[in-house]
């Protein structure tokens, strides 16, 4: 098996130090008493770019040869990875496009061409954005994925590292879970400190792509649907190297939310907690709310971004359960 270790997560900490925050944890009361265990948020979404992909597009960037920095980089996103990457590669004066789908967030958009990169938009899903990155890696550009790659996942593997030093009793951990950079990261710098603590995947009903690859035994695809938590959308992808295997031996559970149970999400981050987070980020509260997660002992949510268009944001906050809802 092809992985990612802790002295790899350990060093793409001391690489990041000081280029992103380190993010606080802050006990959750309404949680903690619904549970009846601690609960604490990892507040991720403070990250400058709005999420936590800044570490893992940080550690790749900074990762590169300069002949690598000259040549440009690029990479296929639902926004997020796309605004890390060109935050990073703006610092670093680097060249980067990015690839996105029409089904990403004219915001997301924004925030990234806000940033010096330059955005192309292809067909209806991640893998019609994939497309292009391959032919552009092709005539010569560095691909720096979203999720399947060594100093991306050891990037995102610090956010457990902090987990660990700050909360060395924690029982279960609630992570997104979309191509599985983020949890199998999360997991592999736990688990090596505590092997015992449980790892929580959570992804939406609306084409849960690593669900569906680990149900099958291997990486397949699906359709890609409109979704409250569109941060999770996209496939793993066919000749998946790292995640899927990563997943598969270090996630203990994996658990499906309905819309209306991550709506539910959002509205508790912002009228309990005071954060205004995306859907794709509220996804370990909603699953603590709708009873769908057990922990006999302290528990982590990791809130992993807060890129979500404010007018949505509101209709949600008023009441609406669905994209269609909020339409």
């Amino acid at each position: 098996m092809t992985t990612v270790d802790l002295p790899a997560i350990e060093e793409a900490a001391r690489r990041i130090a000081g280029h992103v925050r380190r993010t606080p944890m802050e006990r959750s009361a309404a949680l903690s008493e619904l549970c009846g265990v601690p609960v604490q948020l990892k507040l991720e979404h403070w990250q400058e770019t709005g999420a936590f992909k800044l570490r893992g597009a940080t550690n790749a960037v900074l990762s590169l040869s300069d002949e690598e920095r000259e040549r440009g980089v690029v990479a296929a996103s639902t926004g997020n990875h796309g605004r890390a990457l060109a935050h990073a590669a703006r610092i670093a004066g680097v060249p980067c496009v990015v690839c996105l789908s029409k089904l990403v967030p004219q915001n997301k958009r924004d925030a990234i061409t806000a940033l010096g990169a330059e955005l192309r938009v292809v067909g209806r899903s991640q893998d019609d954005a994939q497309i292009e990155v391959d032919r552009l890696s092709r005539e010569g550009m560095v691909p720096l994925p979203p999720f399947d790659h060594p100093a991306i996942i050891a990037g995102q593997g610090t956010i457990g590292l902090e987990i660990v030093e700050d909360l060395p009793e924690v029982d279960t951990v609630l992570v997104p879970l979309s191509g599985g950079g983020l949890i199998a990261g999360i997991a592999a710098a736990v688990k090596a400190s505590l092997p015992k603590t449980r790892i929580v995947g959570i992804s939406m009903a609306r084409g849960a792509a690593m669900q569906a690859s680990l149900a099958a035994g291997h990486p397949v695809e699906i359709e890609e649907l409109p979704t409250l938590a569109d941060s999770l959308g996209g496939g793993i992808g066919l000749d998946n190297r790292l995640t899927f295997e990563m997943v598969r031996d270090l996630v203990d559970e994996v658990v499906l939310l309905d819309e209306a149970e991550i709506a539910a999400g959002i509205r508790h981050a912002y009228f309990q907690e005071r954060e205004i987070v995306e859907g794709a980020a509220a996804v370990g509260i909603a699953a603590l709310l709708a009873g769908k997660v057990e922990s006999c002992g302290p528990t982590v949510a990791v809130l992993s971004g807060r890129n979500v268009a404010m007018d949505l944001h509101a209709r949600i906050v008023a009441g609406a359960d669905s994209l269609e809802d909020a339409a």
